[in-house]
């Protein structure tokens, strides 16, 4: 099944995009708890100790836009390898 970079990298924006929107609400919704589920996921780390809350409109713009960025760039890559590798 050969991969279409366009549709793949847009896929890919759009699934980080929603992800993104989601995780934001949740922090902005429920700090405590995201905070707790994200040191689950890193096995217990405090990450109270090594960082602080920067929750400004800016800091999730560029947030948003870097992610969304880099998830079509890793989207449109991902196709394109595949494709070169189904060829062989």
């Amino acid at each position: 099944m050969k991969h279409h970079p366009m549709a793949t990298a847009n896929a890919s924006a759009a699934t980080i995009a929603i992800v993104y929107v989601t995780c934001a609400l949740a922090v902005g919704l429920f700090p405590e708890f995201t905070m707790n589920v994200t040191r689950s996921w890193f096995h217990g780390i405090d990450l109270s100790k090594i960082s602080s809350w920067n929750f400004t409109a800016g800091s999730l713009i560029l947030g948003f836009v870097t992610a969304v960025g880099y998830a079509w760039f890793i989207g449109y890559l991902y196709a394109n390898v595949y494709n070169y590798f189904l060829k062989k």
